[in-house]
């Protein structure tokens, strides 16, 4: 009773920030992500007769409950994971991680799961999870409960082959979780604002993917990225993932954009920066990141497939 899966890395475009119930991680709104190539989390699982504890994390643990509870079996398990990537930096660590942990579980327990069961199965561990599933370019919607909450394809990985540069500007763990963020949302005053425009920019980034109008994707993926971290900023007490190397490559990219030379950003909850661009400007843009002060790494990325078994 073992499997081995890998979960790659999402990076959502139209982002969630703010649970409206807790214990099922239900999102406040709907998102929208691209699943990377490479970077992800590859973790195996063995159910193991006589173990005494689950050789696993605590948040692992529950999740571990939750299938064995599915399974109905009553074996403990050993989990072994690793990320080719830093950890709780604001790189979706949680959401690969989690995936990969889903995969693996009920595969070594012989559960048939189809890809919207495994997908709101993730989302319990942890919300993100749910999106790196799937292949290619994901919807996570938000749903109305349990059953309804989950993430699919909305067009496949061949669909445009689009360069996403992951620009690693520091692999320190950020001090604030992610999950201890999302309880502080809704207190900020332009959490509702942000909200109530997110199913429109669906709308219209689902559109502007079909026709591979990258101009539109990219004003619209930055514009909800600073509008997300405008609430956390404004949150109480104030969320500051960002780092002065952050709002240098931030400034870049508008400068680069100027002249000519056209790539959009996004940042999740954290400090570093993925920046999309069309294939003809990545070699470019990787040589002028990486001479920016501060950046450690960039990481070349496709659009991928989602969450797959190993052995």
């Amino acid at each position: 009773m073992k499997a081995t899966a890998f979960a790659p890395v999402n990076v959502a475009l139209i982002k969630y920030w703010g649970k409206r119930d807790e214990k099922l991680r239900l999102p406040v709104n709907s998102s929208l992500s691209v699943n990377l190539t490479k970077m992800g989390t590859v973790t195996t699982v063995a159910w193991v007769k006589g173990l005494k504890q689950d050789e696993a994390d605590e948040r692992m643990i529950k999740h571990l409950d939750r299938i064995r509870g599915l399974a109905k079996i009553n074996f403990k398990a050993k989990v072994v994971t690793q990320n080719n990537f830093p950890v709780a930096a604001g790189l979706s660590s949680s959401a690969s991680g989690f995936a990969a942990l889903t995969l693996a579980a009920t595969a070594a327990a012989g559960l048939k799961m189809s890809e919207k069961e495994l997908s709101r199965l993730a989302r319990l561990g942890s919300g993100s999870a749910c999106r790196s599933i799937p292949n290619g370019w994901v919807e996570w919607v938000k749903g109305k409960d349990d059953f309804t909450s989950y993430a699919k394809t909305i067009f496949p990985t061949r669909h445009w082959d689009l360069r996403i540069l992951v620009v690693i500007l520091s692999q320190q763990e950020k001090k604030v979780s992610s999950t201890d963020g999302q309880e502080l949302a809704k207190t900020s005053a332009f959490f509702k604002e942000r909200v109530k425009g997110i199913d429109q920019k669906i709308i219209k980034i689902k559109q502007a993917i079909k026709e591979k109008n990258f101009r539109e994707i990219g004003v619209i993926m930055e514009e909800d990225c600073l509008n997300m971290h405008a609430v956390m900023l404004t949150s109480q007490p104030s969320l500051i993932y960002w780092l002065p190397e952050t709002v240098r490559v931030i400034q870049a990219i508008r400068e680069w954009r100027e002249q000519g030379l056209e790539s959009y950003f996004t940042i999740n909850t954290g400090q570093n920066v993925f920046v999309f661009c069309e294939p003809n400007n990545e070699d470019q843009l990787v040589d002028k990141l990486s001479h920016l002060r501060g950046v450690i790494e960039v990481r070349r990325e496709r659009v991928g497939l989602g969450a797959r078994l190993l052995a």
